[in-house]
């Protein structure tokens, strides 16, 4: 039992040492990774404004609370019909995955929610896709990749696609 005891403790030692070596996200790497992925990039203040295969994709930070937002808009409230809202919190909970659809200022989002010191260039880049994928699928499969979690998944069939939300240029 001794024995295990000093290998546990050996072994978060270099757990701990292992991932306090790992380098934090900053605003700077944020920036970087997103030109590397986008089309066109506008960076204003806190915000990194982006378009990812022809979306438009909002990326929010703040350095002091340590979080980060990637957001992009889908559809304004009053052109969305009730099966479309509920098959999107259905969708919330099963196919959407890391990303969530949400109501803010009277539109539909995809929105994707991370610590920014903690968030890895992987996760960056996967978070990217993910709210893409969420936005280009609403209405139809409403996903994010193509894992969907067990469990009562059945959206009503919606007739009307989605009417995308005026493009922003940048």
């Amino acid at each position: 039992m001794k024995a295990f005891a000093r290998w546990f403790c050996c072994s978060l030692f270099f757990v701990n040492s292992v991932s306090g070596t790992a380098q934090d996200m900053t605003a700077d790497k944020l920036q970087q990774i997103i030109e590397k992925v986008s089309d066109t990039v506008d960076v204003q203040g806190n915000s990194i404004r982006f378009v990812y295969q022809e979306t438009f994709l909002i990326c929010i930070y703040d350095e002091n609370a340590n979080r980060m937002r990637i957001i992009s808009p889908i559809i304004e409230r009053d052109q969305l019909e009730e099966e479309q809202l509920l098959n999107a919190m259905v969708a919330n909970f099963h196919s959407a995955l890391d990303v969530k659809y949400a109501l803010s200022d009277e539109i539909i989002w995809s929105i994707y929610v991370h610590p920014l010191k903690e968030l890895q260039p992987h996760q960056l880049v996967d978070a990217i896709k993910q709210v893409y994928a969420a936005n280009a699928t609403f209405g139809t499969s409403y996903s994010s990749t193509d894992l969907i979690f067990p469990g009562n998944t059945r959206k009503k069939d919606s007739t009307a696609r989605k009417r995308s939300i005026k493009k922003v240029k940048i």
